[in-house]
């Protein structure tokens, strides 16, 4: 059986791979593979293996090979990933004794690496195999994006098995995807936080998911997630607040900024934990002011640091409205707020006011 796993949503595509996974009895019988480091030839030889004390053979293919200038097979490399060659039985029938056997699922992630064969002819020569493919083989390719309708594996996978696209959800789709999610973990969701969560987090299906089972485990199984819930216990909820907070500052809006604030604290959010929140903002915003200094773009930002790609993207725009030293001036000021509320019996809400005063009536610009 063929399944392709395919579209932008690699957390729901993983979901789909892993309910796969635990269909079938394969047993010590599993492959993985990296598209872009294996040869066609490794691939088509594995799948043509008969299974090993189990019923089936899993073979995983992660991604394809990428696109090569003028990348085009030789006729030997065509002959080594057609699936009728002699050689390629050949090399199934040998690797089926149970030394090579053993060998084999010691030897994960891919043996030989892709040589020249182009993309495009991994793909057809792939497509061509998979008709012929033995019926006790289930070979998996996941790619992390949508191919086209006429694409050879997309065929080749309506035809004899099994399309699985996953895309991003957006819009009434992604609102959808929130509650469908929320019934799954046998709790239900009221609209308002549903479009709070889908304001506040987008399409990150992974992060969605991560937050409505921290919110379901809270409210327990048949119990309604709520506005409050949302507020008070999503940190990226959170997080986005406080950027919301950061660009308050930024513009010097204060009364803004102060009823972020107490929105926040009348909230029920521990003031330690809040601190806590402000602190990595802006020491995650002095980073990104370094990085852009260096003329790197978000993107490039989001994978050095290690963050979500929209944090990268946010946090670069706002460090656009301050200087180095404002941030690290707003930096000190939070690091003193959380040493005197710790040593002090100053409540939170005098605490916080004064911090805010302290920077609007103290130019921190150069």
């Amino acid at each position: 059986m063929f399944y392709l796993l395919h579209g932008d949503d690699e957390f729901s595509s993983r979901e789909a791979l892993r309910s796969l996974r635990q269909q079938g009895d394969f047993g010590y019988n599993q492959d993985t593979y990296h598209g872009d480091e294996t040869e066609l030839a490794t691939i088509v030889a594995t799948c043509s293996t008969l299974p090993f004390l189990s019923e089936g053979r899993l073979v995983i293919v992660e991604g394809l090979p990428r696109k090569r200038r003028g990348g085009s097979s030789t006729a030997q490399e065509r002959e080594a990933a057609s699936p009728s060659t002699e050689s390629d039985q050949g090399t199934a029938s040998a690797a089926g004794e149970g030394a090579e056997e053993r060998k084999r699922s010691r030897t994960r992630k891919g043996s030989k690496k892709a040589g020249g064969t182009s993309r495009a002819d991994f793909e057809q020569g792939l497509a061509s195999f998979v008709p012929v493919m033995p019926a006790s083989t289930t070979l998996i390719l996941l790619v992390d994006e949508a191919l086209e309708a006429r694409h050879p594996l997309v065929e080749a996978a309506r035809r004899y098995g099994q399309e699985i696209k996953s895309m991003l959800p957006k819009g009434a789709a992604l609102e959808r995807w929130i509650e469908e999610r929320a019934a799954r973990l046998k709790v239900r969701i009221t609209r308002e936080a549903v479009t709070l969560l889908a304001n506040f987090i987008g399409s990150q299906t992974r992060m969605l998911a991560n937050e409505l089972e921290k919110l379901a485990t809270y409210v327990g199984e048949g119990g309604t997630i709520d506005v409050p819930h949302v507020r008070a216990l999503s940190a990226q909820v959170q997080e986005t607040r406080i950027f919301d907070l950061t660009d308050a500052l930024a513009q010097r809006r204060q009364q803004q900024a102060l009823d972020i604030l107490h929105s926040l604290l009348s909230e029920g959010q521990p003031p330690l934990l809040l601190l806590g929140f402000m602190l990595s903002q802006v020491r995650t915003l002095l980073l990104v002011k370094e990085l852009t200094q260096k003329g790197l773009r978000a993107a490039e930002i989001a994978s050095t640091l290690g963050i979500a790609p929209f944090i990268a993207e946010r946090a670069a725009q706002q460090v656009r409205q301050f200087s180095l030293a404002q941030l690290e001036f707003i930096y000190r000021q939070l690091a003193e707020t959380d040493a005197a509320l710790k040593r002090s019996r100053l409540s939170p809400e005098v605490a916080f006011d004064l911090l805010l005063m302290h920077f609007f009536t103290t130019s921190a610009r150069p």
